[in-house]
């Protein structure tokens, strides 16, 4: 059975997510700020730091995956705490580890969103992730920014996410660790709980096919078990994939778009 590492799974998908492992068999590891089998900020630089010293210390022979899966909504409104967690508070941890993936040739998933698809990212603040990555420098950049903007960073860094999956593929494949993301549609989780009543109009603006006529979120369970299989040697054969989990959102929006 494999060591499974999860950030963010003391809730909503991440917590779903490590059920399932579980369930198979697996030794999961929860990374989260309370409540995990490591605590751990990972919107900040000494978070990380220290979770990944820990894992470091745990498995010194590896881990089979590493699920990087904390994130805030655009509804928790602080514009720096969604740059820090969602981007860099995957990437880093992806990084930090990756030697470890390299021990048990493993792989990594990051969850992005199917908001990427959607036109609403600040594709300004995309490039500076991906090109520059320079996590203080954007945050004194972004820090006083309006937080009714939120939804546009927080789209921003779930495409640069999926970008930086993209990317990471070929390299880090090559050394015998697969990197794919997911990319949920609206899921009933705590996060969606905080959104405000203009944001769940947006939401029930777009239907998910699969749900036509009833609950306009997805549960945490479709996700979950995506990810789950994602993360294991079944899918040994896919690398550099976004794999939308939205009951057909994204497909519904743009029918013609085969890639």
């Amino acid at each position: 059975m494999g060591i499974y590492v999860i950030t963010g799974a003391t809730s909503g998908i991440g917590a779903k997510t490590a059920s399932i492992l579980k369930e198979q068999g697996h030794e999961v590891v929860n990374i989260d700020l309370k409540g995990g089998d490591i605590n751990a900020n990972l919107a900040s630089k000494e978070g990380r730091a220290a979770a990944i010293d820990e894992l470091h210390k745990r498995y010194p022979d590896g881990i089979d995956a590493m699920i990087c899966n904390a994130g805030v909504s655009a509804a928790n409104g602080s514009i720096p705490l969604i740059i820090s967690l969602n981007y860099f508070g995957a990437t880093e941890m992806a990084i930090g580890v990756r030697d470890l993936l390299e021990k048990r040739g493993g792989n990594c998933v990051v969850i992005s969103s199917n908001t990427i698809a959607q036109g609403a990212a600040r594709m300004d603040v995309v490039g500076m992730l991906n090109n520059q990555a320079d996590e203080d420098r954007i945050l004194d950049l972004v820090k006083d920014y309006d937080p009714a903007t939120a939804h546009a960073f927080y789209a921003a860094t779930k495409y640069a996410l999926a970008r930086w999956a993209r990317r990471m593929s070929a390299d880090w494949g090559a050394r015998g660790v697969r990197v794919n993301a997911v990319a949920p549609g609206n899921v009933r989780t705590a996060m969606t709980d905080q959104l405000t009543d203009e944001m769940l109009v947006a939401v029930r603006a777009l239907p998910v096919p699969t749900n036509y006529g009833g609950d306009p979120l997805m549960d945490p369970t479709e996700i979950a078990n995506a990810i789950a299989f994602l993360s294991s040697p079944e899918a040994r054969g896919i690398n550099g994939v976004v794999l939308f989990v939205d009951g057909g959102t994204d497909a519904l929006l743009h029918s013609e778009k085969v890639y």
